[in-house]
């Protein structure tokens, strides 16, 4: 028998010390070493996909490769991971529990139509097999193991020659040459680093399933997130019917992309056009309410914003913001009562982006100010007009980047106007619907509030 040791981890960033500390050297974290018996002989993370000697070599030297990437039929997934699944990535997936994690995932494994491994350390075949037939897909090349012993997941890989693996989840994960217990900081680093040595080794891409903490970052070191090549976060609220996939790390492509769901009684559901969800039902007389154009990644949006301004009837006005940043809100109040000679010192302002996405692009300023005038004023916008512009601390409209792109959504969505900035390029001109274009929100406010 090998003799243990205590070592001490951070369970932040994953640094080693022989002794408990205060605070971390490594990321300046305070009272996050925890303690863990690991072997002498244990392995080093940090240990290469290769073990042969190589020697160092000029980049004009190398040879491009272009990856073919593997199509899982789910479009959704596809432009969030960049086009497909690259050969040999290693995929890390987050998100609450209950939020359909395992569901898109098992999904995947038995419509993708190739050899896939599913191997589960929290549910029982039982319980798998009673999901597969709620998705009602049959696949003949989905195999099932439940299995917590990163060897035996190793063997049983050598053995099938899966051509996609999928682990749910890493933090159940235990290799034998760690000795603590399973979701360790020790046995996640070192459970993950054979995974990817497999993973690279073999060219078998591979998805990890991974809890979140209460701050929703994923449980675990975060050397976790640098190892893997891609981390995808499913978003949303269990109560709510549709998910949202972002990527907040892509080797492989873009991060700005963005996949809409709706959950149903048969699993996940692809949402192809997002701002038909976006955009509530309603009646056209309700004040407050306007529609703003924004962009998620490669892809134009119509986002619904909600705003409701009433007099403080406590003292200090509150200022609330769902979905939207709420410095960005109270920026937009101080424009409004500086530059608009509106007054909101004493009105409690409710701000609220419909569908639960949480959007930073400036590009709804304009939609987000005239709800909230039209809320004050307690005026209806009219009918079919959607608005995409940044605003400025001078009060001016500002342009905004790829407006063809948001001009052609709203068209295609049926609205008849839209209001951008008299400073985006000439070469945009009338189609399918009226683009009105202004340079202060004070011209704003006269062409939709004139007649009240």
């Amino acid at each position: 028998m090998a003799k243990a040791k205590s070592v001490f981890f951070c369970k932040n960033c994953g640094a080693e010390s022989a002794k408990w500390i205060g605070k971390c050297p490594a990321c300046g974290e305070w009272n996050t070493y925890v303690e863990e018996v690991v072997k002498k002989e244990a392995t080093t993370l940090h240990k290469g996909l290769s073990s042969g000697d190589k020697s160092p070599v000029a980049i004009s030297e190398l040879k491009s490769t272009s990856y073919n990437r593997i199509p899982t039929t789910d479009d959704e997934l596809d432009r969030v991971l960049g086009g497909g699944i690259v050969p040999g990535s290693l995929v890390l997936i987050g998100g609450e529990p209950g939020i359909g994690k395992s569901t898109l995932l098992l999904q995947i494994a038995l419509k993708i139509g190739l050899k896939v491994l599913y191997v589960s350390g929290e549910e029982s075949e039982e319980q798998l097999k009673m999901r597969a037939d709620r998705i009602n897909v049959k696949s003949a090349e989905t195999f099932i193991i439940t299995e917590t012993s990163v060897q035996n997941i190793l063997e049983s890989c050598k053995k099938l020659q899966p051509q996609l693996l999928i682990i749910d989840s890493v933090q159940t994960l235990t290799t034998s040459s760690v000795e603590s217990g399973a979701g360790s900081v020790s046995q996640i680093r070192e459970s993950t680093a054979e995974i990817l040595k497999m993973a690279k080794e073999s060219q078998i891409p591979t998805f990890l399933i991974g809890h979140i903490t209460k701050d929703g970052m994923i449980a675990g070191p975060k050397v976790l997130e640098h190892m893997v090549d891609t981390v995808l976060q499913f978003e949303g609220d269990r109560n709510l019917a549709y998910r949202i996939l972002r990527t907040s790390k892509n080797r492989f492509g873009s991060t700005s992309e963005l996949g809409i769901y709706e959950m149903n009684a048969s699993g996940l559901r692809e949402v192809t056009n997002p701002s038909e969800m976006l955009t509530s039902q309603k009646d056209h007389d309700i004040s407050g309410i306007s529609i703003g154009v924004t962009l998620e990644g490669n892809r134009p949006l119509l986002i619904e914003i909600q705003a409701l301004v009433t007099p403080a009837t406590y003292g200090t006005p509150q200022r609330s913001s769902t979905g939207y940043d709420l410095k960005r809100l109270n920026m937009i109040v101080a424009v409004l009562e500086k530059r608009g000679n509106i007054k909101l010192g004493d009105k409690d302002i409710f701000l609220n982006v419909v569908g639960g996405l949480k959007i930073e692009d400036p590009a709804l300023d304009l939609a987000v100010v005239v709800a909230i005038v039209s809320s004050l004023i307690d005026v209806p916008l009219p009918e079919n007009i959607c608005f995409s512009a940044e605003v400025g601390l001078g009060g001016e409209v500002r342009a905004v980047n790829r407006v063809e792109e948001r001009i052609g959504e709203a068209a295609k969505l049926g609205y008849n106007a839209i209001t951008i900035s008299k400073y985006n390029k000439d070469s945009v001109k009338d189609g399918d619907l009226r683009i009105h274009r202004y340079g202060k929100v004070t011209d704003v406010f006269k062409y939709l509030f004139s007649e009240n």
